[in-house]
């Protein structure tokens, strides 16, 4: 990295966070102490990613929890090399076009008992432990049962969004008991809150394992209160739920290789941008000016159109994942990046939506790293909360597609495309890096600029993660975070439309990057979270 002072860490707002043991990086800083509280008293940083996602359940509930699917990808110090891990969870045996046509349904519904799919998180929590971790359930879950049942002030940012879905937790009585204070109203910044349902939930997982939520009575009251609501999700679906060991998918890039899991997930997506872009000198263009965006921005829209052509559960794919990487067609889709003019409509190549998550990393002094993922999908995902339970079900089903023949075709027991993806980089045949950028289609461009600014331009770990971002939508559409007038005028006089960056967010980047000796680690405060180190 460069020792200089160069133009942009005039903008950074935080120092990035050093550390001699262990460090951990996350949305929300009772979720950090949860990581680094359990790596003190023993654990690695194993336990301590699944004790910071069972704490973001209670403390930011509206982006993930025991209801939703998880990822994650894991340098192994004893092991010596990279894991992936994808516990996400299928749709139901009921869940086809033909229940919902009956239903007078065209589509998945955005929300409801009808968008719910098998969670696939508590299984993912558990094999985790089981392979890698150095201590209990129980003991991981503690700091989370300790804070949902005493309580905690909830945080801006968070209380922002919480309000912001007050709405569609008041439809269900569940989530209104569960969510609203006095079922009227989200709680506000500052504003003491309790989660004792969640609490009670927790401490079943604790005692009984994986096995006390897919084939115990905390199962089966959610197929019951789900099957009442119109649900499609059946006790042996629950019960079939396996978290799945997966191989990563991986490209070079400026001596360094960028690791994400493979379909269902979007992280291919991040890969196919990043060869794109490796036959451009985005040095010489300059960081973020108009010919640097514009090159990003067209490559996002070939990886994405090659994403919602051909990707879906690996099951159903009519292509292997990796002819979206092989020589041919890179340069094919390379060729159609006009330098110069934005395209309208890219069609996928011949061989998606908003989303509430947060993503987490850890690191310990074994030299063990996470990088770790966990989602609702969309704000309190599907808004269904049986009562008693104290957390929210996704809504993942939502993903599909209708389009019949597609990979991503609603159907039953399949795994739909999924947005939530982890990252990892590492350097030679070491580890490097764990990071992450949340929010639905912004995960896959956030990688990729998040990557560019350290590799390319040298940023430090914090600088890379703060530094102004673009989202590109849909079209011509794109936002960018404060460029100033002239970047955006230069945009638009290349055909792209530039649109508020209000309608939109930039997504919450977290990251731990490996030292000679010790950690690096950072956190986006466009989020409430932070680094933290030991």
């Amino acid at each position: 990295m460069s020792t200089l002072r160069p133009e942009w860490a005039a903008v950074t707002g935080r120092s990035t966070v050093y550390a001699p043991r262990s460090a951990a990086a996350t949305s929300q800083p009772l979720a950090s102490w949860a990581a680094l509280s359990v790596m003190e008293r023993g654990g690695n940083a194993i336990d301590g990613a699944v004790a910071a996602a069972a704490m973001l359940n209670v403390v930011e509930p509206h982006m993930t929890g025991m209801g939703g699917d998880m990822f994650a990808l894991l340098w192994s110090a004893e092991e010596g090399g990279l894991v992936g891990l994808d516990s996400s969870g299928r749709s139901g045996s009921g869940m086809s076009r033909e229940a919902l046509a009956a239903a007078g349904l065209g589509e998945v519904p955005a929300s409801g008992p009808g968008s719910v799919t098998v969670p696939g998180a508590v299984a993912g929590w558990a094999a985790l432990l089981e392979r890698f971790g150095a201590m209990t359930f129980a003991e991981v879950l503690a700091p989370a049962i300790r804070v949902a049942e005493e309580g905690f002030p909830v945080t801006p940012i968070i209380a922002g969004q919480w309000a912001a879905a007050a709405d569609k937790l008041r439809a269900g009585p569940g989530a209104a008991a569960t969510y609203l204070v006095g079922g009227r109203r989200a709680p506000r910044a500052g504003e003491w809150f309790r989660s004792p349902e969640l609490a009670a939930s927790f401490r079943v997982v604790a005692g009984g394992g994986a096995e006390a939520f897919y084939t115990g009575e905390l199962g089966a009251r959610l197929v019951d209160g789900l099957e009442e609501l119109g649900g499609f999700l059946t006790h042996e679906d629950l019960a079939r739920h396996e978290a799945r060991w997966v191989t990563p998918l991986s490209t070079d890039f400026a001596g360094h290789t960028l690791w994400e899991l493979p379909p269902a997930g979007q992280g291919i997506a991040a890969l196919e941008m990043l060869r794109i872009l490796e036959g451009f000198d985005l040095r010489i263009m300059g960081h973020n000016s108009p010919a640097y965006l514009h090159h990003l921005i067209e490559a996002k829209k070939l990886a994405f159109a090659d994403l919602a052509g051909h990707v879906g559960d690996p099951e159903h794919m009519r292509i292997p994942p990796r002819a979206l990487l092989a020589d041919d067609h890179v340069n094919s889709r390379r060729a159609l990046l006009n330098p110069r003019e934005a395209a309208d409509r890219v069609d996928p190549g011949a061989v998606v939506p908003e989303s509430e998550t947060i993503y987490l990393c850890t690191a310990d002094e074994h030299g063990n790293m996470v990088s770790f993922i966990n989602s609702l999908y969309e704000g309190f995902g599907s808004g269904v909360v049986i009562p008693g339970t104290g957390f929210a079900l996704q809504n993942r089903g939502a993903c599909f597609t209708f389009d019949e023949g597609h990979p991503n075709e609603v159907a039953p027991r399949k795994h739909p495309l999924h947005t939530i993806i982890p990252a990892f980089v590492t350097r030679g045949r070491e580890p490097w890096l764990a990071f992450g950028v949340m929010g639905g289609s912004m995960q896959p461009q956030g990688h990729v600029q998040v990557l560019l600014n350290l590799l390319v331009f040298g940023m430090d770990l914090q600088a890379a993660i703060e530094a102004p971002r673009f989202r590109h939508t849909a079209g011509r559409d794109v936002a960018v975070e404060g460029m100033g007038r002239t970047t955006e005028v230069a945009l638009a006089l290349m055909g792209h439309h530039v649109i508020d960056p209000l309608l939109t967010s930039f997504g919450g980047g977290q990251a731990v990057m490996r030292l000679e000796r010790g950690w690096a680690a950072g956190s986006d405060p466009r989020k409430d979270g932070m680094a933290v180190g030991r």
